[in-house]
């Protein structure tokens, strides 16, 4: 597109996308999966991941934008050869943004209330019971949740209707910023509590031994999974942010800054949860229950808690709600490139799409409780979150690798022509890599992953193996049977 927006600088670029890639997972279950696999034994083999898996799946979307200067919605239609079907996988895309939202905007909201709540005091002075049963409280008032979800949609899209340069850009830019310097803060305060000394041995000193009693296969996926997922990509939200860059930078190198800077997020955020857990005795264990309840009853046992409280759910409001904005950029794109709707107009219609659709997983905690789509102990926030996790953001991720480098797809070498063009890092040349290994490491992450979750509602694994056969055989006769005149792209000649 001629007029098609860009960054106004490389910065606002690395901290809206690394914004996008950074959310609550960097908080409360990085820190957790370190300490239980081996602390710095594990981040070693997470780092391997990011390499290996991370880093080449984001430079693949990077590229599809860039290269087509369109969202994953139209872009895929225009690279793709004469006959290929690669183009349907952008609607499923589009429904991935929509379903990631209408749950992660509700959850944004719980951070913002927390934030509230911390910094006018309500939870000072209350019991560990108490804080339990006051998390709960609000899981259970639907018009608390319902607020607080509305406020992060309309505040978020309305970043979003400023523009891409003065809306997302400048608002993520400061955001992020703060972030960081709220973060590096409350892990030096953290890290100086009596007694956080066994937290930092736990996180940071390798423990070998907790390799082996866990198992190394079972450490290698746990890494290979927390590499994968943390990065946001599958789903086509990195694309529309390749589609705002000009030339002048080489993709891959772009995607190691953005990696990097991920990666620092997370290993702050174990600095601040680990240390701070072992020093008041609370058990780091991950989810929900570790950010709303174990961390509020330990910011109310330390001195100036309140103050130290507050700032960790402002950096947690800003981490989720720079995803929320780089997400919602993401469906505006959508709707300008499929049907021509300008932004302002596409936001407000959008802010509606929004809203009701999170009402499900929003009333799922309360007034529909009784909704259990995968067993007694599932809602249907758990559907939502199965649906993009474990098989959109997967799936997508194994297209866009598999369209770059295919003979049918993209190609190659348009591929790499795209992903170097620029000053910077260039890609490897590994077609072999990139064509037959990363594939096979994707859809092993993609069937362990929903065997695990099948596990842990209750479910045979008879059932996992034969929603897993359904679902690649649908994506593979849908993406890859080509039509009889398709044509390979000349350029992988």
């Amino acid at each position: 597109m001629e007029n098609r927006e860009q960054f106004g600088s490389r910065i606002g670029f690395i901290l809206v996308s690394a914004g996008c890639a950074i959310g609550m997972g960097n908080v409360w279950k990085f820190p957790y999966l370190a300490g239980a696999n081996g602390g710095a034994a594990f981040i070693l083999i997470y780092l391997v991941f990011l390499l290996i898996l991370g880093i080449p799946i984001m430079t693949c979307e990077f590229a599809i934008g860039r290269g087509s200067q369109l969202s994953v919605g139209k872009g895929l239609k225009k690279l793709q050869p004469k006959g290929t079907n690669w183009s349907k996988y952008g609607p499923l895309a589009l429904i991935g943004n929509y379903m990631l939202m209408f749950f992660y905007t509700m959850v944004a909201g719980w951070m913002l209330y927390y934030a509230y709540k911390t910094a006018t005091g309500q939870l000072s002075g209350m019991t560990p019971d108490e804080v339990g049963a006051d998390f709960g409280g609000m899981l259970g008032s639907p018009g608390t949740m319902i607020f607080w979800t509305i406020l992060v949609i309309v505040l978020s899209f309305g970043i979003c209707m400023m523009g891409l340069q003065k809306g997302v850009e400048n608002v993520t830019k400061v955001m992020m910023t703060l972030l960081l310097i709220l973060m590096i803060i409350v892990a030096i305060r953290a890290c100086t509590i009596e007694g956080a000394g066994a937290g930092l041995r736990y996180y940071l000193v390798p423990d070998f031994g907790k390799l082996v009693e866990n198992g190394i296969g079972n450490v290698c996926f746990a890494a290979m999974g927390q590499a994968f997922f943390t990065l946001s990509v599958g789903i086509g939200s990195m694309a529309i942010f390749g589609s705002y860059l000009g030339k002048d930078r080489s993709l891959f190198g772009e995607a190691v800054t953005i990696t990097a800077l991920d990666t620092f997020v997370a290993l702050v955020a174990g600095l601040i949860v680990i240390p701070s857990c072992f020093a008041y005795g609370v058990e780091p264990g991950a989810g929900p229950s570790l950010v709303f309840i174990s961390l509020p009853n330990i910011f109310n046992e330390m001195a100036g808690g309140r103050i130290w409280g507050t700032l960790f759910f402002i950096f947690m409001s800003f981490a989720a709600l720079s995803t929320v904005i780089a997400v919602f950029e993401n469906i505006i794109g959508f709707w300008n490139d499929l049907w021509d709707v300008e932004r302002k107009k596409a936001s407000l219609i959008n802010i509606f799409i929004v809203i009701v659709g999170s009402m499900p997983c929003v009333l799922g905690f309360n007034m529909w409780a009784g909704v259990h789509p995968f067993g007694p102990e599932s809602g249907i926030m758990d559907l939502e979150d199965f649906i993009v996790s474990n098989n959109l953001l997967p799936l997508g991720s194994l297209l866009f690798v598999l369209f770059c480098c295919m003979r049918y797809g993209w190609g190659w070498n348009s591929f790499l022509e795209e992903v170097n063009t620029g000053s910077g890092m260039k890609f490897p040349a590994l077609k072999g890599y990139m064509l037959f290994v990363l594939p096979a490491i994707i859809l092993i992450v993609y069937i362990k992953g929903c065997i695990d979750f099948f596990a842990g509602q209750g479910l045979s694994m008879t059932a996992a193996i034969i929603y897993e056969a359904i679902v690649l055989l649908i994506f593979v006769y849908l993406i890859f049977v080509r039509k009889k005149d398709a044509e390979p792209n000349e350029r992988t000649e």
